[in-house]
């Protein structure tokens, strides 16, 4: 995932120094944080950045003449640097830092961020000094820059009388106050269950037995957090403990954000209405590649009729292998359902996921991400270790292109109290040649952390890790334009995921697996053959996947295409989940409190479904025999991630494939099933 801000622009983040805003002083190659900010110091310098973005502006539009790019856009583009500090690092901070008073902090300057972004999409005289620059001479990212800019001051409403932006801004201040509290309840609502003896976790890992020890009255705590809760629904073997599980995960931040969702979605419907939209979701996806919520509501409609008949064919195969435990059942639960197809891909397939854990240590895992994607895109890695950082936990790297320093990021990637709870890349300052470096972080909640626990991953997790690798290099590969308006991954949201989904399929391949996933304890590496099972089990189960990420499409598109007073987020769940799953809806959830996406995506989750289209086509390009060979990867690197946002990813992506892209590798993905081995290894 990648973390998107309410602000169009995508942001920077705190200087180390505090004397002198970044802009100012050259290239800026020092680290975003300092270990001596306080909440009262981080607040300030904040509050010094929009000051200094204000005074920018207010100069720039006093300016007689001629409009240039250099009197003009120059300057609207330093001022949106220091803005951006402050968006994308009050955005992170919000979210990891172990200080309720910094969060505070933090989501108090979000909002003065937020207010001065809409102030200046709304500033007429700001979009007529802009539209009148001579664009004469200047070089295509430019030009292309000045065009998606002015269209997004006019998306913005800039073009309405004064009374109806005063209402648009009083709006939009309201929805990031709102979204702030949507994300603060998940964060917040730590849940828990309790096993009433060791033989409730009959089933899972050694290892994670291991980490959950017996209190004095010889109950289990378990949390609702991803390397707890994932292992029980595909290993425990206790049905009751299952089932208490999804309900505690499909409950969090509930019922605090069925009415905090309400406010969210009632505020968002009223500014696409003041805007002119029939709708938000009809407003959000104008500027997609998309280009309408009629074309994503198609799109979710045609992925559901390809995915339905394989769906239905998975469904009776594991409804099948529940009748051999259960004779007279007549369906499948969704707490079920994880744990059923790991028995049939044990079964039918020879493949237990727990036969590779011991081969995902969290460490070796980390080192194979760097080193892989090292090889491929020509860089080197170098930690920095004593680098100022928010929690202790969390690590430091540098990026270097032909031996010169091109980057920064940083990896916070094990749970712990009032932290981002989901996978996500944030970013941290964009790059600006001649100015500063691009920076970023991962945000994740995987196993290990801890000396004693080697930090077994499923390969779910692996998957992830490449996933969010994969946005962290987009941000650094694109943080060298000159123009932060188009630094960065400023590209179309619909094409954010498909670099990151992409990513993903090197963690399929014998050959790459074998350079990073050894064994915990003998250092052998996986087997070529158990990462072929592994591959050939997985696509069991692609259909249901599918129309599971349907379900969560059509709530976020639904969500916010329906009129808001007579919306029903619980029927509403119900309702998509019934047309695209198998399983029964389970009465007494409420997912879509912790559906975080209804905040930051807002109606277009599909987007990870249209990005996984481009993604597939663009991996059909790559040497599927040797997939550490670094030509095409450099080809690609230059072709699709370095150019950020100079241009429409529709653009880059023909650049790359040499044609349109479509939807024939996505297609034989889909449909692609070797079935079960023929003999069992």
């Amino acid at each position: 995932m990648k973390r998107l801000e309410v602000i169009p622009v995508i942001a920077l983040a705190l200087a180390a120094s505090m004397s002198l805003p970044a802009a100012a002083k050259g290239t800026d190659s020092a680290p975003f944080w300092s270990n001596k900010m306080t909440a009262a110091s981080f607040a300030k310098l904040q509050d010094d950045r929009l000051a200094h973005a204000r005074s920018i502006v207010d100069k720039m539009i006093a300016t007689p003449g001629k409009r240039t790019v250099e009197n003009t856009l120059r300057p609207y583009d330093d001022a949106l640097l220091e803005l951006d500090a402050v968006a994308s690092q009050a955005s992170l901070i919000q979210n990891v830092h172990p200080d309720s008073g910094i969060r505070a902090a933090a989501e108090l300057a979000s909002q003065k961020a937020e207010a001065l972004s809409t102030e200046y999409s709304l500033n007429r005289a700001l979009y007529d000094a802009l539209g009148a620059i001579d664009l004469a001479g200047a070089n295509a990212e430019t030009k292309y820059y000045v065009e998606k800019t002015l269209r997004d001051f006019r998306l913005a409403g800039v073009d309405k009388d004064e009374a109806t932006r005063e209402k648009i801004k009083k709006l939009r201040e309201e929805i990031v106050q709102i979204g702030q509290e949507f994300d603060r309840n998940i964060r917040a609502n730590k849940r828990t269950v309790t096993a009433n003896s060791a033989a409730e976790l009959d089933g899972l890992p050694a290892d994670y037995i291991e980490r959950h020890k017996p209190g004095t009255d010889g109950k289990i705590t378990l949390t609702t957090e991803y390397p707890d809760a994932v292992p029980v629904f595909y290993y425990a073997k206790n049905e009751d403990l299952r089932k208490r599980m999804f309900m505690e995960y499909n409950n969090r931040a509930f019922p605090a954000n069925i009415e905090t969702l309400k406010k969210l979605i009632q505020k968002r419907a009223e500014l696409a209405q003041v805007l002119a939209y029939p709708n938000f979701a009809d407003y959000i996806t104008a500027d997609k590649m998309v280009g309408s919520e009629k074309a994503a509501a198609a799109f979710i409609d045609q992925v559901a009729l390809a995915s339905g008949p394989r769906a239905e064919t998975e469904y009776r195969v594991l409804l099948d292998r529940k009748k051999k435990d259960v004779p007279d059942a007549s369906t499948v639960n969704a707490w079920e359902s994880a744990y059923y197809q790991e028995l049939v891909k044990k079964s039918e397939y020879n493949f237990d996921a727990q036969s590779v854990r011991p081969y995902f240590p969290y460490e070796r895992v980390k080192q194979g991400v760097l080193d892989v994607t090292a090889t491929l895109f020509g860089v080197e890695f170098k930690r920095v270790k004593n680098a100022p950082v928010w929690h202790p936990s969390v690590e430091c790297y540098e990026v270097f292109d032909g031996g010169k320093l091109a980057g920064r990021f940083y990896l916070d990637m094990h749970p712990r109290a009032d932290k981002y709870s989901h996978a996500a890349q944030f970013d941290v300052r964009t790059g600006v040649n001649g100015k500063q470096i691009p920076e970023a972080a991962l945000i994740c909640n995987f196993p290990g952390g801890d000396a004693k626990d080697p930090g077994l991953m499923e390969h779910s997790d692996v998957r992830t890790f490449f996933h969010e690798f994969g946005h962290l290099l987009h941000t650094m590969f694109a943080g060298h334009h000159d123009w932060v308006g188009i630094g960065g991954i400023r590209t179309e949201q619909d094409f954010v995921e498909a670099p990151s989904q992409m990513l993903e399929e090197w963690t399929w391949d014998p050959g790459v697996l074998a350079t990073f996933a050894k064994h915990y304890e003998t250092g052998v590496a996986i087997p070529a053959d158990l990462v072929r099972q592994m591959k050939r089990a997985n696509d069991y189960g692609k259909g249901l996947q599918v129309r599971r990420q349907m379900v969560y499409a059509q709530v976020s598109l639904s969500c916010y295409s329906r009129d808001p007073q007579t919306l029903d987020t619980d029927a509403l769940t119900r309702e998509a989940t019934q047309r695209y799953q198998p399983f029964p809806f389970v009465d007494g959830t409420h997912f879509q409190c912790a559906f975080g996406h209804l905040n930051g995506y807002s109606a277009v989750y599909y987007t990870y479904m249209w990005s996984l289209v481009i993604a597939k086509d663009m991996f059909s390009q790559f040497d599927h025999k040797n997939l550490l060979a670094p030509g095409t990867a450099k080809k690609y690197r230059d072709a699709v991630l370095a150019p950020g946002g100079s241009a429409p990813a529709a653009k880059l992506v023909e650049g790359f494939l040499g044609r349109p892209f479509n939807n024939k590798a996505w297609t034989e993905w889909l449909n692609e099933d070797e079935g079960p081995p023929t003999s069992v290894n």
